[in-house]
């Protein structure tokens, strides 16, 4: 027997891949199937199975692309309607693997399909679950993703998640390993930890969700408080793990074409395209196209473009770092951005031979803003990181102004004012200053190294108390303030 978790950080995302006597399963795979095939190739083993936990929002599934190329049958839970051929299993169902049994547990709640699925081993006995969103390590899937029009609320799922725990997950024995469908940085929970992968027993002990002596009403009611709104994407990607999507071998294809800066130029124009720069923060900062929007390909990349870019089918352009074109259209294909429509080859060097215009970032050190300070001024500071962490500690004069919200919030901002940003670390107050200086916002200073460097600098700050002793109210009322 053989299970490997495939982890994609960017996403904070466990694929699985499981064989026995040469019969090989892939459970929640991502996009592109070259990773898995090649897998297989290696293992000299056949994929049988694709078995999908639930309709991920939070990524683009490869299970279609993947069960086209080697004939694999695609497995759902119960209540998993879909526009393609697949299998949905009954609940209770014993699926064989070569030596292996993988039942079929149904556990709606995140979403009503979503299904963890028991693997019992050679010699019979229950060795782990895949949990997909319904059970992370120090978590719980949030219950707010698959409402329809109503016919089912944030606390019906919620409920169904507390019966599903309490049923058929905590039921089992102690020692089962609990494999998740995400880890620390996923918005598809709201505490997870960064292990990602613990025994159910120490699960009991250590999460929250599953106190046992936790009523239905507080389970619902801790459950629900607090939660962000998902990001945009979200129901768009489900849709599309549910209905089809393009092969994400033409999307490479299609997206991964070398333009020189007069054909770069021409796309834009024609397509109404918009121009990403994913390099380095400190590349952008000195030197991008007008107007072009930085999302750093080495930071959440993925779940910021879905968070931000409104229209799945929006043209893209982007720069990238030499040799990392390809990456580029993966990831952004993985949140279903299909619509990428080439790299500026070259670079902005090549930008800049042929004469074109570029445009810049001003920024300072937390030192020189902390100087700033105490000399008596007072620079209208956008503290862009989000709510919980603005109330935890901040600036003293600094207003909360959550990236995940630029869109809604770019009104409350004048033109012609000053704004000092910053965040934890510099990635988002970049990504922030980007948006602003491409909506007619220039008088911008982002501070760099973030929140980190201006702590460990002398800027007044004001000390309230971590997350998780904030009362939910105080959480709440910060979350509608600026959401």
């Amino acid at each position: 027997m053989k299970v490997e978790q495939i982890y994609t950080g960017c996403l904070a995302e466990a694929a699985y891949y499981i064989e026995s006597d040469g019969e090989a399963a892939i459970i929640d795979p991502l996009r592109e199937t070259k990773p898995y095939l090649d897998k297989l190739r290696e293992e000299g083993a056949e994929l049988k199975y694709i078995f999908e936990t639930h309709f991920h929002a939070d990524f683009v599934s490869g299970h279609i692309d993947l069960a086209k190329k080697t004939g694999a049958t695609i497995v759902y839970g119960p209540k998993a309607e879909t526009a393609f051929d697949k299998h949905m299993a009954t609940d209770g169902e014993e699926i064989k693997l070569g030596k292996l049994t993988i039942k079929v547990l149904h556990t709606p709640g995140h979403t009503p399909e979503s299904t963890t699925f028991l693997l019992i081993d050679e010699k019979g006995k229950e060795h782990s679950i895949f949990t997909g969103d319904t059970l992370f390590i120090g978590d719980v899937g949030r219950p707010d993703l698959a409402q329809k029009t109503g016919e089912v609320t944030t606390e019906d799922l919620a409920g169904w998640l507390f019966d599903s725990l309490r049923e058929k997950i905590m039921t089992l024995p102690d020692e089962v390993i609990v494999y998740p469908g995400h880890g620390a940085g996923s918005a598809c929970g709201k505490n997870m930890s960064d292990e990602t992968w613990d025994t159910l027993g120490n699960q009991k002990k250590t999460n929250y969700a599953l106190r046992a002596d936790m009523t239905k009403e507080e389970f619902i009611k801790e459950l629900t408080a607090g939660l962000m709104p998902p990001p945009q994407y979200f129901a768009a990607n489900a849709k599309m793990n549910k209905a089809g999507y393009a092969s994400f071998d033409q999307v490479l294809e299609t997206g991964a074409v070398a333009l020189d800066p007069a054909s770069f130029e021409e796309v834009v124009e024609q397509h109404e395209a918009l121009v990403l720069d994913t390099r380095s923060e400190a590349a952008f900062r000195e030197s991008h196209i007008p107007n072009s929007i930085f999302i750093g390909i080495d930071g959440n990349f993925a779940p910021w473009v879905g968070a931000l870019i409104g229209d799945l089918q929006q043209p893209i352009v982007f720069l990238a770092e030499a040799g990392r074109e390809e990456e580029v259209v993966t990831r952004l294909a993985r949140v279903g951005y299909d619509n990428t429509l080439g790299f500026l080859n070259g670079g902005i060097d090549a930008w800049k031979a042929a004469g074109k215009e570029t445009d810049s970032v001003e920024a300072i050190t937390a030192v020189e803003y902390a100087k700033r300070l105490a000399e008596g001024e007072v620079p209208t500071t956008l503290d862009v990181r989000k709510p919980t962490e603005f109330l935890s500690q901040h600036v003293t004069t600094a207003r909360n102004f959550p990236l995940d919200y630029i869109n809604k919030n770019m009104n409350r901002l004048e033109r012609n004012e000053t704004y000092y940003l910053h965040c934890l670390g510099g990635y988002r107050s970049l990504i922030t200053a980007s948006i602003l200086k491409a909506r007619g916002f220039h008088n911008l200073v982002d501070i760099i190294g973030g929140w980190r460097a201006i702590e460990a600098s002398e800027a007044p700050v004001t000390d309230y108390a971590c997350p998780s002793t904030l009362s939910q109210d105080t959480i709440d009322e910060a979350i509608n303030a600026v959401a």
